[in-house]
């Protein structure tokens, strides 16, 4: 729920935060927007259990935004894939609204292109989903203290980013997932709308890209790169 700023008070939390005042977890108001139901009560048990009383859960951006004109939150929890708006979009229109408002994105998807497009928008933190949920108060408490918070492996992808390599497009990211996905180049081009013919261009490209004599050596530095996740 939004809390009523007291009238003698000219600061909203927000801006506390922001400015790096010393914020008490149960002042905050926090909301979770993600479309899987554990991870939402599994995020909100965790807040609730460390002090932040004022939680309030999404299933999607729509929910959300339904009431985005009569309720704003110091911190959105966002997932990055979600139906219908996705986290990044859901993101944009969170910093147009409320440019105040401090943005979590919790993820399972750490290719390099995903993250390179959260660190273009600024998000304050990026926490990798899995059991250690204790991540979450850590990113939490960073901000309160006036400091991004960056996950490790984020961190590293990140800096692999700012390397003098050259990195894939984000069409030849989408083939080389494919790729690790074990497609042919027949099934990358119908599952793309695009030629075989394009298919083979991307390949070439990617394999001198990465350095990579053959397939195997292909996805494994797309791997270590943090290019694509093979399942």
């Amino acid at each position: 729920m939004v809390r009523k700023r007291n009238q003698g008070n000219t600061n909203t939390t927000a801006e506390m935060i922001s400015g790096n005042t010393d914020t008490n977890l149960s002042e905050l108001s926090v909301c979770i927007t993600d479309d899987h139901g554990l991870i939402l009560e599994g995020f909100r048990s965790v807040l609730i259990n460390n002090g932040i009383s004022n939680v309030d859960i999404y299933s999607n951006a729509s929910d959300l935004l339904n009431v985005f004109s009569s309720k704003h939150y110091d911190i959105y929890i966002i997932d990055v894939e979600m139906p219908g708006m996705d986290g990044i979009s859901l993101t944009d229109t969170i910093r147009k609204t409320y440019p105040n408002a401090k943005i979590i994105v919790s993820t399972m998807h750490d290719e390099l292109w995903t993250l390179r497009k959260l660190a273009e928008r600024n998000v304050d933190a990026i926490v990798y989903k899995s059991p250690d949920s204790s991540q979450m108060m850590t990113a939490i408490r960073s901000l309160l203290d006036g400091q991004r918070y960056y996950c490790a492996e984020a961190e590293a992808a990140l800096k692999l980013m700012n390397k003098n390599i050259e990195h894939p497009s984000q069409r030849e990211m989408e083939v080389l997932q494919a790729i690790g996905n074990g497609l042919t180049s027949k099934e990358i081009a119908d599952k793309l709308f695009i030629s075989e013919n394009t298919v083979e261009a991307h390949r070439k490209s990617l394999f001198t890209k990465l350095e990579a004599r053959n397939i195997a050596e292909l996805i494994v530095t797309a791997v270590r790169r943090g290019y694509i996740n093979v399942k």
